[in-house]
């Protein structure tokens, strides 16, 4: 699964969504999406001007994650007393 990571970068930078909708042109429902990681498909052109305006890489923004890993965090770790329901 590709995640887009824009708002870390924004946090990171401490910039706010409407500066980078005025520096590139980007319309704001555009920037939104991509900061709130729910884009279908991304546009060069739009991926363009927010890698030159941030001054990152394509691959700084999006970010391929395994989706077992997303699940990973929210797993309790599991016992370590060796009770499993089972008989011995």
């Amino acid at each position: 699964m590709i995640t887009c990571r824009l708002s870390t970068i924004l946090g990171a930078k401490r910039l706010k969504v409407a500066d980078v909708c005025h520096a590139t042109g980007i319309a704001r429902a555009t920037v939104d999406r991509y900061y709130y990681d729910q884009v279908k498909s991304f546009d060069r052109e739009v991926l363009a001007k927010l890698c030159r305006y941030l001054q990152v890489k394509p691959g700084d923004v999006l970010v391929l994650v395994d989706q077992q890993d997303l699940f990973e965090s929210w797993e309790s770790p599991k016992s370590s007393t060796g009770n499993d329901g089972g008989s011995a």
